[in-house]
């Protein structure tokens, strides 16, 4: 008889049963780069397109008055600069992935084997 007891583990299986949560399964941080890359060039875009439409608001409503003037014209020439410059960001990284074949909307994290 020995003083010692066996302990058995038992498996949990944490992935749900049916096809919904395929997508789910497969998430890691590197799938996510392209996507946070993308998302925020979609996002900066909108919000320096909506200042440029505010900033020609301000323009017609300036009714002449030429600080009011000068005001929505920096705002008008602020938005296109912003707007230049996520439309560089983009190119860019086309043209890395372009000219050198570096992908840098996809990753490969590398991955960190534990020694037996």
């Amino acid at each position: 008889m020995s003083l010692i007891k066996t302990a058995y583990a038992a498996t949990v299986n944490l992935k749900p049963a049916g096809t919904n949560f395929e997508a789910v399964s497969q998430f890691r941080i590197e799938n996510m780069i392209p996507v946070l890359f993308s998302l925020l060039l979609v996002v900066t875009g909108i919000i320096f397109l909506f200042i440029l439409i505010m900033g020609g608001i301000k323009w017609m409503m300036s009714e002449g008055d030429d600080k009011k003037l000068a005001s929505a014209r920096n705002q008008v020439t602020n938005a296109l600069v912003g707007l230049a410059i996520v439309f560089a960001a983009w190119a860019v990284v086309a043209l890395i992935n372009t000219i050198f074949q570096i992908n840098l909307l996809s990753f490969d994290l590398p991955v960190m084997k534990l020694a037996p």
